[in-house]
């Protein structure tokens, strides 16, 4: 283990946390919230304490670095800014329990979206702002930007290879150009210019302007934190239009969006994720409207809102314009089912993705024939290019893994005698990144009433999931801290 390598990076994250921090000092200072600006000024001065000494301690680090350091930085990382990132809300006391201030910010890095606040809308701008924020941060992914704009150019060492591996969503994580820095960077720009595309089509609708940024990095990184407590249902349905497109394009790969670039179009129609994940928004949004005619006035808002709600679930946003906890089971039945599959790899969503969705029942098609005609030899083929075996098997593993912590996860926090729905949802919701679910944890309530100790569980789940199992659970085994 390259322990001195890890606290380089360290100390790289922690420099960047503190950058991040920056903005919402702006935004304090123009509401006019002054303990907010000293809860950012000691905790900026502690991240950049804390990185000198891991800079410090770390010097003269070799390069070495290996699959194992790479699971060791993503998970221990993820856990270290989510520390540091929770302590505005302790130091303004306005989450004074710790461990709730860190299952928010955590819910808020991973993308999540569930809440233990009771009044969004009483908290102070400032803290909205680095709530709302983190979802950008977390969408991408934090490690990814220090692979962009920090790594050495055109060096392309294990260190970024195996740092892009264990934070990147999906089965498999290509390089769109030899380098990984550059891959990196590629990926960030169209984060960023599809993010600004958002904010300026929420302006042109007159959202307010704070509103507007918060809503768009919560779009972007299907977060789903909102600064209302309604969510997005006191807004015009052109600005719940606008997000609904907008969560649906955060929930593409994001690799098509460079084959777009280059123009190979042919590419881009001919992908088989694509289809399933649109396939699957229009098939879900057809019988959800179906399913809850005469709920509202017209067909249109009818459409509306179900495009809407499964927009929101497939891509793990946890946005909403209704209480969709009150529609029929069907309804329910399906979001709970969209909640599972998520979006596709390489995007800001959540969920098992559509690509291993693709790859599980195609490896079943595999094993039918298979049965039929012992002797044959057959490869998966997704696109027309054969899927290896390692793929397949990392698959299958990642089915199991994810069925036992679902399994274990909801029999833990059945202790504090929610109803199975409630928690069988909250399960679900946290651990594919969604945020609300049914029950007591809809979306028009929050997670404020598991005891602390469902809250370490399901915090838990938020970072197994974001990081897709193997980062969090590397750090649990022994094996990965022995020196050799």
């Amino acid at each position: 283990m390259n322990y001195k390598m890890i606290g380089r990076f360290f100390s790289a994250i922690l420099a960047i946390e503190a950058a991040f921090m920056l903005p919402a000092i702006v935004v304090a200072l123009i509401y006019h919230e002054p303990s907010v600006i000293i809860a950012y000024t000691v905790c900026i001065a502690a991240l950049l304490a804390v990185s000198a000494l891991f800079r410090y301690v770390s010097r003269g680090a070799k390069t070495r670095f290996y699959a194992r350091e790479g699971l060791v930085c993503v998970g221990l990382g993820w856990l270290i800014i989510s520390a540091f990132g929770a302590l505005p809300f302790v130091i303004t006391k306005e989450i004074p329990n710790f461990i709730d201030a860190f299952f928010e910010i955590v819910s808020g890095f991973t993308t999540t979206g569930a809440s233990i606040l009771t009044d969004v809308e009483a908290m102070s701008k400032g803290l909205l702002y680095w709530r709302s924020f983190s979802h950008w941060i977390g969408g991408m992914g934090v490690l990814v930007f220090m692979m962009a704009f920090l790594s050495d150019k055109g060096k392309d060492t294990g260190f970024t290879v195996h740092i892009l591996r264990a934070e990147s969503p999906g089965p498999e994580v290509a390089k769109l150009l030899p380098h990984m820095r550059d891959s990196s960077i590629v990926l960030y720009g169209l984060y960023i210019a599809l993010t600004v595309l958002d904010i300026l089509f929420l302006l042109i609708g007159k959202m307010p302007v704070f509103d507007a940024f918060c809503i768009a990095f919560g779009t972007a990184g299907t977060g789903g934190f909102g600064v209302r407590a309604d969510s997005l249902g006191s807004y015009s349905p052109y600005l719940q239009t606008v997000t609904t497109v907008f969560m649906l394009l955060f929930g593409v790969n994001f690799n098509l969006y460079f084959l777009l670039i280059l123009r190979r179009f042919k590419d881009i129609i001919t992908d088989a994720e694509l289809h399933v994940y649109l396939g699957v928004v229009a098939v879900s949004t057809a019988l959800i409207s179906f399913n809850i005619l005469g709920t509202y006035t017209t067909l249109g808002e009818t459409i509306h809102h179900a495009a809407f709600q499964v927009a929101t679930i497939i891509t793990t946003t946890g946005y909403s314009t209704a209480n969709f906890d009150t529609w029929p089971s069907l309804s329910k039945a399906i979001m709970l089912t969209l909640m599972v599959i998520g979006a596709c790899a390489g995007s800001t969503g959540g969920g098992i993705k559509c690509s291993r969705v693709l790859l599980m029942f195609r490896a079943m098609k595999r094993y039918i024939r298979k049965v039929v005609y012992p002797s044959r030899v057959e490869h998966v083929r997704v696109n027309n290019h054969p899927v290896s075996e390692n793929t397949m098997n990392s698959v299958s593993l990642y089915l199991v893994l994810y069925a036992f912590i679902l399994v274990i996860s909801f029999l833990i926090i059945s202790i504090d005698n929610f109803s199975v729905e409630t928690n069988i949802s909250a399960v679900l919701a946290c651990f594919n990144n969604i945020g609300p679910g049914f029950g007591a944890v809809g979306p028009m309530e929050s997670y404020a009433g598991y005891s602390w100790f469902s809250k370490i569980v399901l915090t838990f789940d938020m970072l197994a999931g974001r990081l897709e199992l193997l980062p969090i659970l590397a750090l649990l085994s022994r094996r990965t801290w022995n020196r050799r």
